[in-house]
């Protein structure tokens, strides 16, 4: 039985680290710099003031989408009302969850999330529209889900590799958005009512 070659220079494990890719020393004395700033460490390299106002923009957005979603909510009448009303209420649901993620990640990021009811539908992407009858309401809804796709879109080009935690919030957003506008698209081209 041979024993093992003993580590000199030509067998010694490799230990050089891929650009980029810090060591363990290094890791540790970063981690322990700037401990207040908690998740955000020297790594980040986003412009976290412009990423916290696009996200508090983007919570006004949804406030302001959960406003309209229940008030179509609660008015849809007519005779398709029940299923549509169920997709309303589903879809504020959902944005209300969508606020939940935004408001968490900026605070994440040292900000704090702006709920000011008097300037919500100022800086909203979306408006707030009542809608006439239960067609209207579904139009308005669509068209207020192209507006959040294309802003979401938008964030996340912005955002990039700058920082991935708000990108992945911002895609799985923008990928139940989709889904609305799909939804509803499918609900006006096969509609039958009044």
């Amino acid at each position: 039985m041979s024993k093992p070659a003993k580590n000199t220079p030509d067998t010694a494990p490799n230990t050089a680290r891929p650009p980029g890719i810090s060591d363990t020393a290094t890791l540790r004395a970063k981690a322990r710099k700037d401990i207040e700033d908690g998740a955000i460490t020297d790594s980040y390299s986003a412009d976290r003031e412009v990423v916290i106002k696009l996200l508090n923009d983007a919570l006004a957005t949804e406030y302001v989408c959960v406003l309209r979603y229940y008030r179509h909510y609660f008015m849809a009448k007519g005779m398709l009302a029940d299923s549509i009303k169920a997709e309303f209420l589903e879809h504020a649901q959902q944005e209300q969850a969508h606020a939940g993620k935004l408001a968490e990640r900026i605070v994440q990021l040292g900000g704090e999330p702006d709920l000011n009811p008097d300037t919500l539908t100022a800086r909203s992407h979306a408006e707030y529209k009542e809608g006439s009858d239960l067609r209207d309401m579904v139009r308005e809804n669509l068209i207020a889900e192209r507006i959040a796709i294309d802003s979401y879109r938008e964030m996340i080009n912005f955002v990039g590799d700058k920082d991935t935690t708000t990108k992945r919030i911002l895609e799985e957003i923008l990928a139940q958005e989709e889904e609305h506008a799909d939804e509803f698209a499918d609900l006006l081209d096969g509609w039958i009512g009044e």
